[in-house]
């Protein structure tokens, strides 16, 4: 059975998503950081994601695109799995280009995933056992801290501990709060057009079995 985001719920992620890019935007601004006229392009990045919500999400935009394109995007994905499953196999971590970039941009950029919207400037989270995590950013933005007389403690970073306690809550009220019960998310992106909209597993039988 299909997993359904409701209208509400896709709300809220609507609003984190737009916290995570204000603050993305405020770490970028002190930094002088922009994605204008790099000659690189961070949709061949290798990015896994995490949650059945975003899944959905992602799901809800490909939806509302004009059939021809969404099986134009499916079809890449295909694509883009194969060979993904040929680098892999030879050690090699993927660089390809995403499915749903056409002509360098994102066809869903405004319903674009966590990862995608958090890449690029430093940042910092805490993991739930205590470890503290940090990111140096893209190379682009690297270089230009390097060029700059900040020091460690004077680098700005966008602090992403919130923000995923956030999100995480989100997932449990997508999935009733039974989020334990479910088999983990690792996907790229083109995995999840490949796999169609997430489903339902049989929580309710395995939390049955669990308690007898």
């Amino acid at each position: 059975m299909q997993l359904i985001l409701k209208p509400e719920l896709a709300e809220l992620l609507r609003v984190l998503y737009e916290d995570m890019e204000e603050a993305y935007d405020a770490v970028a601004g002190e930094l002088g950081h922009s994605c204008k006229g790099c000659p690189d392009n961070c949709c061949d990045s290798y990015f896994l994601h995490h949650t059945y919500i975003e899944w959905c999400y992602l799901w809800l935009a490909m939806d509302n695109l004009e059939p021809p394109m969404r099986e134009r995007l499916i079809g890449r994905a295909h694509e883009y799995e194969k060979q993904c499953r040929e680098l892999l196999r030879d050690g090699q971590r993927p660089k390809l280009m995403c499915p749903l970039n056409e002509e360098g941009r994102c066809v869903l950029y405004a319903q674009r995933l966590m990862v995608c919207r958090t890449h690029g400037v430093p940042a910092e989270m805490t993991r739930p056992d205590g470890k503290k995590l940090s990111f140096p950013g893209c190379f682009r933005c690297q270089e230009l801290v390097a060029r700059s007389s900040l020091s460690a403690e004077q680098i700005p970073t966008m602090e992403r501990t919130r923000l995923l306690q956030r999100l995480a809550m989100l997932e449990q009220q997508l999935l009733d709060g039974k989020r334990h019960l479910m088999p983990k998310v690792k996907r790229t992106i083109a995995s999840m057009l490949v796999e169609g909209p997430p489903q339902r597993s049989h929580c309710s039988d395995l939390f049955a079995r669990r308690k007898s």
